[in-house]
C-alpha cells in the first residue's frame, strides 16, 4: 500500500529529498505523500527511504490504499518504464 503522513508531521523536511519517485511534496501545513507515485520504495530500495529518514514516525501505510507487492512493482515500471 501507498504511505501517508499523519498530522504529527513536524516538516523537519528529511522525506522529501529521499524519495525516489518525488511522491512527497509539501502540503497546506505539512508533506503529504502522492499515492499515485508512492510505490514504498519497491524497485528502488529494500526499505521505504522516508520511514527510515523520519525522526518521529510519522509516515505510516496509507489504510486508504492497499496495494500488493506486485501492484506496487506495477505501478513503478509505470512512473519508470521497466528499463531500470
Amino acid at each position: 500500500m501507498a504511505l501517508t503522513i499523519t498530522k504529527a508531521c513536524i516538516n523537519c523536511d528529511m522525506c522529501d529529498p529521499e524519495c525516489p519517485n518525488e511522491a512527497i511534496s509539501y502540503g497546506t501545513e505539512i508533506y503529504e505523500i502522492n499515492a499515485d507515485l508512492c510505490t514504498e520504495c519497491k524497485g528502488h530500495y529494500d526499505e521505504e527511504q522516508c520511514i527510515k529518514v523520519c525522526p518521529i514516525d510519522c509516515i505510516i501505510p496509507d489504510p486508504d490504499r492497499p496495494e500488493s507487492e506486485l501492484e506496487l512493482l506495477e505501478k513503478f515500471i509505470r512512473i519508470h518504464g521497466d528499463s531500470q
